[in-house]
């Protein structure tokens, strides 16, 4: 079992605390292979509130006295005290992503943002910007930067909005036909398994009995991004995480994520984050 996580303060004791508007108490992330299984029971709840994200694979909760099955691109939402039940198994590949939080404003800016008060599981989508909030919420605790504290409400708000977007999209998702929505689930579970090799968007639709045009506008209604798009995100994803964890090249970094071009890789990766690579390898290993 991979474990990647990090705690406000280093401390893994919940709280509630309405002195700010919104405050990350910690966030990490799970990826199940060999391990049977992995249940977490907390009869009582928690004094924040939990929001996971199901990145691959499925897991079962336990809400409302049923065994759901819940699958990539949703989101599992458990409010303060509520009773959290619920089972990772190896067979299922899971990867998932959670954040606990907390705040005055947190109730008005969850149904601002469509996760309302009678429901726990919300299809998100499978977007690479769902990783890239959750992994910087992670760096950012684990490493306390200059107002980082500050940083993570941001990044929490940007995720509520994300999530809210997608949630708004849901009845054009609902349109497609099972075929295609099978079809496109399956080139998500590929893309994001396969993103550092050469992938033909040309082919890939070929494969799938589709033409480009219908499978690129299918790809998009599901992910709200084009097939290419998506890719990018997902390379300069693990770029980030080889620039800020490895003492790798720019140009063998460039090579692991699926670019010859070091070059265009450099310029990419500013067009995409905003930021050179100099600069954000530097703030990256303050």
């Amino acid at each position: 079992m991979y474990i990647n996580a990090a705690y406000l303060h280093n401390s893994r004791i919940d709280f509630m605390d309405k002195t700010r508007p919104l405050i990350v108490g910690s966030c990490g992330t799970y990826r199940l292979e060999d391990d049977p299984k992995v249940p977490t029971w907390r009869p009582r709840g928690r004094l924040d509130y939990q929001l996971l994200y199901i990145a691959d694979g499925k897991t079962h909760f336990f809400l409302d006295g049923r065994d759901v099955t819940v699958g990539a691109g949703n989101m599992v939402l458990f409010r303060p005290r509520e009773e959290q039940h619920y089972i990772y198994y190896g067979k299922d590949k899971p990867e998932v992503f959670w954040v606990h939080f907390t705040g005055s404003d947190v109730r008005l800016l969850l149904q601002k943002y469509g996760l309302s008060e009678n429901a726990h599981v919300f299809f998100a989508g499978s977007l690479p910007e769902y990783r890239r909030l959750f992994e910087r919420m992670i760096l950012d605790l684990r490493k306390c930067p200059p107002f980082y504290e500050e940083n993570l409400a941001l990044l929490m708000h940007q995720l509520l909005i994300l999530t809210g977007r997608q949630l708004m999209d849901r009845p054009e998702k609902r349109a497609m036909n099972e075929f295609t929505r099978a079809a496109i689930e399956n080139t998500v579970s590929y893309f994001d398994t396969h993103y550092k090799e050469p992938i033909s968007i040309e082919d890939y639709a070929s494969q799938k009995g589709m033409s480009v045009s219908y499978f690129i506008r299918s790809f998009r209604e599901f992910t709200s991004l084009t097939p290419r798009q998506y890719l990018i995100h997902l390379r300069m994803a693990s770029a980030e995480d080889l620039l800020t964890n490895s003492t790798m090249t720019v140009a063998e970094v460039a090579s692991a994520v699926g670019f010859d071009n070091a070059l265009y890789f450099s310029r990419l990766f500013k067009k995409t984050t905003g930021m050179s690579l100099s600069r954000f390898r530097a703030e990256g290993q303050t």
